[in-house]
Order: structure tokens, then sequence, then C-alpha cells
């Protein structure tokens, strides 16, 4: 735990930094929200779905009474593109200690249409309000130190146009499940890396909705390349992340169809389980 946090400084903070500022809201009215898409967030020319979701996730956690995503599920419509966007979101159901709410986000087309690119459904609570009691089979993944692993920098872009993202990102893979990267893909469907934010914000519940979409998709460990769009994708957030570095375990088991799925988990310093998702996603085959 020490070795790692250690091994990446602290320079932005929670509410400062380049991840808040991109993510952030201006609320309009109650219930609509104005925000304009970073490109820095951007695969080729399409936003990264996890960090549509941080955003959807910062609009439901203002308009709704509690804090923290607990489950957030989201269907991925039609591509978002950077550039200006709105957010609109309903308050389903308030509880004592769950809250349910709905978003939306919206773009318009080049005829001046509005079209809905995503719709969230999710469950908020206050994850300090939750008991320690922890009993669990679950293992964090074993995955080299730091400095044995790999990133970005360290080769091609995996997909043409991926770079802007990883620019903002602290991605070290596991030597494991980089076979793809050298031409000799596992066939095993497995990515695991470290992970973090380029300027060193540490992590809270919104980041945690992007760290589990933003490392490269499994199907290239399956021998498939290009992009792999998010069909659905829900998320479950388990506890408020210690300081440092995560990591982040992706898995598929079954492609069929054209279609796959990846359950990932993601690991704190501290060695806890802070997250878990699984999505269905389309690959390109042949």
């Amino acid at each position: 735990m020490s070795e790692a946090a250690s091994l990446q400084a602290v320079q932005a903070r929670i509410g400062d930094s380049e991840f808040d500022r991109d993510t952030a809201v201006t609320r309009r009215e109650p219930g609509v929200y104005d925000i304009d898409l970073s490109a820095g967030w951007a695969i080729i020319s399409a936003v990264n779905g996890g960090y549509l979701l941080a955003i959807l996730g910062r609009a439901l956690a203002d308009a709704l009474p509690h804090p923290d995503p607990f489950s957030i599920s989201a269907h991925y419509l039609t591509a978002s593109q950077p550039g200006p966007a709105v957010v609109r979101t309903d308050v389903v159901r308030t509880g004592r200690s769950l809250s349910t709410g709905q978003a939306s986000l919206f773009q318009y087309d080049d005829e001046g249409r509005e079209v809905e690119r995503i719709r969230v459904l999710a469950s908020y609570g206050d994850l300090a309000a939750l008991p320690d009691d922890v009993r669990t089979s679950a293992e964090p993944p074993a995955i080299p130190p730091l400095d044995q692993c790999f990133g970005p920098e360290d080769g091609p872009a995996p997909v043409s146009g991926s770079s802007a993202l990883t620019e903002r990102l602290m991605l070290k893979l596991d030597p494991s499940t980089l076979g793809w990267a050298l031409g000799s893909p596992s066939g095993k469907g497995e990515m695991r890396s470290w992970f973090g934010l380029a300027d060193g914000r540490d992590h809270d519940p919104f980041s945690l909705l992007l760290a589990v979409d933003a490392l490269p998709p499994t199907a290239f460990e399956l021998g498939l390349s290009g992009w792999v769009p998010t069909v659905e994708l829900t998320v479950h957030v388990r506890c408020r992340p210690a300081p440092g570095p995560l990591r982040v375990s992706i898995t598929t088991r079954n492609l069929a169809g054209g279609f796959l799925e990846e359950d990932a988990e993601v690991w704190d310093s501290a060695d806890r389980l802070v997250a878990q998702s699984r999505q269905l996603a389309r690959v390109r085959l042949g």
C-alpha cells in the first residue's frame, strides 16, 4: 500500500483539477444543467463513456439529497461529440438512506434537432454513513509494481486518435495483458492496470465512474482491434477510495454475435474493493 501510494505525488486536489473542471455542470434551472464536453476526454471523435458517466453523476448529486452514487446504470444511445450539451434530471424517489434519480444528456445535430446521447438511472446514498464491516472472498488483482508496468507513452496509441484521453490519465498496464501491443494477443480477454489522473488528483466516487471505462478494451487481447463502443454500463460504488493510485482489473468471458461483456473491479491503495462494473460493448469482427 505505502509503496504504491508513494509512487504518485499528489499535485491537483479534489475539486480543483482538470477532471473536476471538465465534469462540472452549471445549473440553468432546477433539473437542467449545461456543460461543454471537453475534447480532452475523447477517443477518436467520440467522448469517453466513463467521462460522460461522471458528468451525469455530478448532475444527479446536485439534484438528489444524497451525495454519492451507489449504483448507476447508463445506456449509450448515440456517440457524444465534444461541445455544448444539456443534462436533464428527474427525481424518482427520495428516502432516508437512498434516493433514486434519472438523467439524460442531449446535444444538437447539424440540423439543430435535439439528440439524446445517454440515459442514466441511479441510486444515491452517503458512503461515509456505511458501516465498516467487510466480508468478502474477493482479492486484489496481482499486478506488478508500477515501475515494472507500461503506459501509453511506452508505445503507439492502441487506437488512432486516443492520445487525448490517455494524456489525462496515469495508466500503467500489467505486461501479461499487453500481448496485443506486441502482435501476440493472449486470447484471454483480460486487462489489468494501475490507474490515476495525470495531474495527481486523488480519487472520489466520480473518478471511479471514469476508471471502469478508461483502460484499453479486453477485445485487444482477444485479437480484435478498433473502437469498442459501450452499449450499456452499470457501476456499483462500494466505498470512498483511499489516497493513491487504483488497480483496475477487467475480464471478458464471452464474445458472441459481435458483443462482449466486460466485468471490472477497482481496488484502492488500502486493498479495498471500491467499485465494480459490468458493461455490454459492441466489437468489430473480421
